[in-house]
């Protein structure tokens, strides 16, 4: 599990940062990407990370500014074109599917795939589950509705301990599924309880991916106990009237999110074009003053999500 910051900047691109597009890599889980938005520009920086347009299996986009939506049009086209036709799935306020369609009919554009869209309310909660994850959302504080994200991995199993079993002379086959599962088996006059040579279960991963948003209580609740928060910082921590004002938020409000969830990781994304290198670098530092475990991304970079350890 890899999150890949294909932009990282608010309200329109720049140079160094292009507008807003987060992509869930989870290729070992289940040969997928998911995408978080989708400004201006994201399938030309997705040419140049090693994602397969074809791999993108379900979009959530956050909020129906132009800086989370305006590259959703393009990039359907082209998964299309580049070999893309398994069913793709698009969850985001209502109104974004009138977006899409309208842009896909007046550019006269058919794709090789069936679109389905997933329209969120202030109500919604779980809007996806199956036997790996779970995902969640809640409204944020933007003015336009906005919406948080919260992925849940579900736990995976203990790994069965091979080395054990080849060390009593257990041959591989059919005994391994059973002993997995952790059934009793009678083996050369021992009866081997299948519990014993199974690892402790990992517990699954936790990534929430916030909306723009000024601090709210929703922000907390779906970060609680995270792996990996992701939270806008829009303005320094000097800057917290003018964010209040165009409903965002400070490197400070969004460490003290962090801290009060007990997340693991806060990463620092949505960063006005007028901070430069040095200046993005004080940002991160604002915020590491109240939770140290910080860091603040850079365009087409990635971080790894571990398993906690246990």
């Amino acid at each position: 599990m890899e999150l890949q910051f294909l932009g990282t900047g608010a309200g329109v691109p720049a140079k160094h940062r292009n507008v807003s597009g987060i992509a869930l890599k989870l290729l070992d889980e289940r040969n997928a990407v998911w995408l978080f938005d989708c400004g201006e520009g994201t399938q030309l920086q997705i040419l140049r990370s090693n994602i397969r347009p074809r791999k993108i299996e379900k979009i959530f986009i956050t909020h129906l500014h132009g800086d989370h939506l305006f590259g959703l049009p393009g990039l359907l086209s082209s998964r299309s074109f580049q070999g893309g036709n398994e069913a793709l799935e698009i969850y985001g306020p209502v109104g974004v599917a009138e977006f899409v369609k309208t842009a896909l009919r007046v550019s006269q554009t058919r794709l090789a795939y069936p679109l389905k869209f997933i329209e969120l309310t202030r109500d919604s909660d779980v809007i996806f589950q199956d036997k790996q994850f779970t995902v969640r959302c809640k409204p944020l504080d933007h003015g336009i509705i906005s919406f948080g994200y919260r992925v849940e991995e579900k736990d995976h199993e203990g790994e069965l301990q091979v080395d054990k079993l080849q060390a009593i002379g257990i041959p591989f086959g059919p005994l391994y599924g059973k002993l997995k599962r952790g059934e009793t088996i009678h083996f050369e006059g021992q009866e081997l309880n299948g519990r014993e040579f199974v690892g402790t279960p990992k517990p699954g991963r936790i990534v929430t991916i916030l909306g723009d948003t000024r601090k709210t209580k929703n922000s907390i609740t779906l970060a609680e106990n995270a792996d990996v928060l992701v939270h806008e910082s829009t303005f320094n921590k000097k800057e917290a009237q003018m964010a209040r004002a165009y409903y965002h938020s400070t490197t400070h409000q969004a460490a003290e999110v962090a801290e009060a969830a007990g997340v693991r990781q806060l990463l620092l994304t949505h960063i006005s074009a007028r901070y430069l290198t040095n200046d993005a670098l004080q940002l991160e530092k604002e915020a590491q003053e109240i939770f140290p475990a910080t860091k603040i991304m850079r365009d087409l970079e990635c971080f790894d999500i571990p398993f906690a350890e246990v």
